[in-house]
């Protein structure tokens, strides 16, 4: 097995234990001080791109074989890929915490090459095997839209330095936010998760017509919103766009629900169960906020609709969606490299035995149930509940991540 995606998984595992220590440093003040200085960026950044997007691209590594059931184009282009994105992002880490807009420029450069060559890579293996379906295609949305949000987050960086125009940058950040989050992230994980899901419950015979919905509403949702920041266009249409979403997040849950009613596996393992609970618990939030923009449509746009719409959707669905797939894909990758060639062997552990998922249920739990209480903060707009629900959340997460990198151990 490859040692590509493990340099990903195992990068994006640091990050993720960095920006909680930083948090856990700060007592998650950060969060409730505004998100639009250097602190912010810098939080934002690490956990976007230094948890979240290194641990996606090293998953896209190694499960775009399982999808295709073919080789990556290239394997050392993933490795440049690897240095480009990882430099760029540790400069712009540092150029945020001292406020160097030239840095912030010059290494956000460096990022966007490293994203330009994954997606490359990444297009070049689909556009090779040309199995094109619900999956694919949403993998090969996700890998344009992170194209485009490192583009636009460039834009903003050069436009710091050499920039007059101050209604650009809002529209371009505007922009930037609404590819990153829901374009990339959104698609990658709605895509994975027709594969994967089947995968983990064994469910056979399952309709899959709603994965088609799925996809063109998610990215008429997502087209929809980047036009309308970018061409200034109204809430109204910012309102058309949210709808469209909240219609995809509905529709998505429904057929996940399909995928586990076909199942032949009772227990996929805690960290799917709990995955599953989240998606409707995000479906069931995505709705409350529709409801509450059309009513209160001046508001849409309002730094604390904002903050607590980003943290439920980052914080929430993405993250969490991504520890719990991580407890089945990291032992699988793990066991696969380290004891695949002498399965059945005495002595030769088995897959099960590298995580224990009482423990993995437990961390999961208390993540989510932190979580809750960081939410509960920020929509009470109450600092001691921030501080308290973000160190309870940070250490429960450094807890659990740290169970999932105990695997490399074993």
């Amino acid at each position: 097995m490859s040692r590509l995606p493990f340099l990903f998984i195992v990068t994006g595992i640091a990050g993720f234990a960095l920006f909680h220590g930083a948090s856990l440093m700060s007592l998650s003040a950060w969060i409730g001080e505004g998100l639009r200085g250097p602190t912010g960026w810098f939080h934002i950044h690490l956990f976007v791109l230094g948890w979240a997007t290194m641990l996606a691209m090293g998953a896209v590594y190694q499960l775009i074989n399982v999808i295709l059931q073919s080789n990556l184009y290239s394997e050392r282009l993933g490795f440049v890929h690897y240095v480009c994105f990882t430099a760029g992002l540790a400069g712009l880490l540092y150029g945020f915490l001292q406020g160097n807009v030239y840095m912030i420029a010059a290494f956000a450069t460096a990022a966007l090459m490293g994203i330009v060559l994954f997606a490359w890579n990444v297009g070049a293996t689909l556009w090779r095997a040309s199995q094109w379906n619900a999956v694919t295609i949403s993998v090969a949305c996700a890998m344009g839209y992170l194209v485009l949000t490192g583009l636009s987050g460039l834009s903003m960086g050069v436009h710091f330095v050499w920039g007059d125009w101050p209604e650009l940058h809002e529209r371009l950040f505007g922009a930037h936010i609404w590819l990153g989050t829901l374009g990339w992230f959104g698609l990658l994980i709605t895509g994975f998760s027709y594969k994967m899901l089947p995968m983990f419950y064994l469910s056979h015979q399952y309709p899959t017509r709603l994965q088609n919905a799925v996809l063109l509403l998610w990215n008429a949702a997502v087209l929809g919103g980047a036009a309308s920041f970018l061409g200034d266009l109204g809430v109204w249409t910012k309102l058309l766009a949210l709808l469209l979403l909240v219609l995809a997040i509905v529709i998505y849950n429904i057929h996940l629900l399909q995928i586990r009613r076909s199942r032949h596996k009772r227990n996929p393992g805690s960290g799917i169960r709990w995955s599953m609970l989240g998606n409707q618990v995000f479906a069931a939030a995505a709705c409350l906020m529709l409801l509450y923009s059309l009513w209160f449509p001046q508001h849409l746009l309002d730094a604390k609709f904002v903050l607590l719409s980003g943290w439920i959707y980052l914080g929430g669905w993405v993250s969490f969606t991504i520890l719990g797939y991580a407890s089945k894909i990291v032992p699988f990758l793990w066991w696969t490299h380290r004891y695949g060639k002498t399965a059945g062997k005495p002595g030769t552990p088995v897959m099960s035995d590298l995580l224990d998922d009482t423990k993995v249920n437990v961390g999961l739990a208390a993540v989510f149930c932190a979580g809750l209480l960081l939410t509960a903060g920020l929509l009470l707009d109450s600092q001691s509940l921030i501080a308290i629900g973000g160190v309870a959340f940070s250490v429960s997460s450094l807890a659990y991540i740290g169970l999932i990198g105990y695997v490399f151990a074993r």
